[in-house]
């Protein structure tokens, strides 16, 4: 059993932590495989704590934290996380939180969730510079940042970027404050990203709410339907990595980096040839990653790569498919 204790400025406020206590045994009742049991919600000198079942395992934020998760875990994750919210969003319970440190992965592989009910408590009267309160910030919806009533489609935008972070390694909306990321989430588009399933990601990103699935169910339907389609028409695809600089001169790494940058935007131009961004690949550069491991998490059949050496007037280039 595991034990969580709320802070105290979150239980100051009553009728917050009354209806917390409602939310979070009405998803309790539930009984959902992908939610972890809470057994007891209580009181202990005036703070109050939840005894809930101890998972072994470790959260999605630590499986990011190891870079970009390969597209066959990521559908496999969301699928899971979808399956949960889906039957919570038709008892009418919405999370508002969903984000990789309320996502466990057990040793099984299953996915649980965590903390339903707890963002309401916590809510975004004001922003501030502080750093406990960005994380949760890069993963609000618009709407929630303007503070406007929200429906189970919030929980949507959040799972949206929770599927950016997993294939990219980084969040869709960013700054260094959080009246930064609110900007950002409410005014700026994201990158596209060179995966099949970008299509989804945008629409889950949608600022208007009535242009995003309308349903988690909707995701995977959308997910199954893209890797349906992408098993019976595979067409080619590439990712040029960083090429390795093995000279002695450092200035020589602009040198490699831009011959690998030409390569990009030269097979760009060949027609039915899917190819990396250049933001996608270099993201391993100066890791010592397993190819097939890198083509995995890419979600491509080959990969470029090669290396520059210079000795004096001299210049080596390899390459290798």
């Amino acid at each position: 059993m595991a034990l969580k204790f709320l802070p105290a400025h979150l239980t100051k406020d009553k009728d917050a932590t009354e209806r917390f206590k409602r939310e979070a045994q009405a998803a309790a009742a539930l009984n959902h495989p992908n939610i972890v049991t809470i057994h007891e919600i209580g009181e202990h000198e005036g703070q109050t704590y939840i005894a809930m079942e101890h998972v072994d395992g470790h959260s999605l934020r630590e499986e990011i934290e190891k870079g970009p998760v390969e597209v066959e875990k990521v559908v496999n994750v969301i699928k899971q996380i979808c399956e949960r919210l889906d039957k919570a969003h038709k008892a009418d319970i919405i999370h508002r939180d969903i984000k990789p440190e309320n996502i466990l992965i057990d040793t099984d592989g299953r996915v649980r969730i965590l903390d339903f009910g707890l963002a309401r408590m916590k809510g975004v009267s004001k922003l501030t510079k502080e750093s406990s309160t960005l994380g949760t910030v890069k993963y609000m919806s618009p709407e929630q940042l303007r503070g406007e009533e929200v429906d189970h489609r919030t929980d949507i935008w959040s799972l949206g970027v929770v599927m950016y972070e997993m294939l990219t390694g980084e969040v869709p909306f960013k700054g260094e404050y959080e009246q930064a990321v609110a900007y950002s989430i409410i005014n700026e588009e994201p990158s596209d990203l060179p995966y099949k399933f970008n299509d989804t990601v945008r629409r889950c990103l949608s600022k208007r709410i009535d242009q995003r699935p309308q349903t988690s169910k909707d995701v995977i339907d959308e997910l199954e339907s893209t890797t349906s389609m992408n098993r019976t028409k595979k067409i080619p695809s590439i990712a040029v990595l960083p090429f390795v600089n093995m000279s002695a001169d450092p200035e020589q790494e602009y040198f490699c980096d831009g011959m690998a940058e030409e390569i990009i935007n030269s097979l760009t131009q060949i027609e039915k040839l899917k190819v990396i961004a250049r933001t996608s690949a270099f993201m391993f550069k100066g890791k010592h990653e397993d190819m097939r491991e890198i083509g995995r998490k890419l979600d491509v059949e080959h990969l470029l790569e090669g290396s520059v050496r210079k000795s004096g007037t001299r210049l080596r280039i390899t390459a290798q498919l």
